[in-house]
């Protein structure tokens, strides 16, 4: 999707309605709306030195929740960017981790995860090597996550998920025990369950779009145009 003038997470897809008027919605403000549906009441934006432009467009509130900010100072990867706000997160809280520059149905699929334990939003695809599939038991318990595997045996991809804030600070441990060399949060879970811990894989979600590439972000407009159609009311 680069180069842009401004932040991916900024790229307007499609609009919404706010005091009578419609404008422009950023991609990001479809995952802030579902984690704040999901339960959030602070939210810890992850960015890097680069995108100060998220923190003039979203401030210190949005939705009713409150907004916070964590510098990653070069891109490490996923683990490196989710473990950056564990130093905000108390033990005893639910913690709720999406991707920003994706869209994804239903809204409420985060308040469908259980709490207290490690819980995965699943989501069919019809390309699964493309990202993280996920492999779970008759019981729903994630026996795997296959990341970016041409050979994926699950057409089941995870999109967010939801944990405690002990359960966090657990992984970044195992993360930093682990040489910090784990780029993907499905290999750190990998070695995780190995090592005696459970995940559940929640089958809730209906459709995923990575709004990522072009190809992705002609998907996005065509599932929003469809989810706001008369039809899908």
């Amino acid at each position: 999707m680069q180069p842009l003038a401004f932040s991916k997470e900024l790229l307007p897809v499609g609009s919404r309605h706010e005091d009578g008027r419609e404008r422009p919605r950023a991609v990001s403000e479809y995952l802030v709306e579902r984690l704040v549906l999901g339960g959030a009441d602070k939210l810890c934006f992850v960015i890097s030195p680069g995108k100060s432009d998220i923190l003039e467009y979203y401030g210190g509130e949005v939705f009713a929740a409150r907004v916070f900010y964590s510098v990653q100072p070069q891109p490490a990867g996923l683990c490196d960017a989710i473990f950056r706000a564990a130093p905000l997160i108390a033990p005893d809280e639910e913690v709720l981790v999406g991707l920003p520059d994706t869209v994804w149905f239903p809204e409420d699929g985060l308040a469908r995860l259980p709490q207290g334990m490690l819980s995965f939003l699943l989501f069919p695809v019809d390309r699964p090597e493309l990202f993280d599939a996920v492999a779970c038991d008759a019981a729903g318990r994630v026996t795997e996550i296959q990341v970016k595997r041409q050979d994926a045996t699950s057409s089941w991809i995870w999109g967010a998920f939801k944990l405690t804030g002990a359960l966090l600070a657990e992984l970044a441990d195992l993360w930093a025990a682990r040489g910090g060399r784990d780029e993907y949060i499905g290999t750190l879970v990998n070695a995780w369950l190995a090592g005696g811990g459970t995940a559940l894989g929640i089958r809730a979600g209906t459709s995923y779009v990575d709004v990522g590439t072009v190809r992705g972000y002609r998907q996005a407009v065509t599932l929003l145009t469809d989810a706001s159609s008369p039809a899908a009311l």
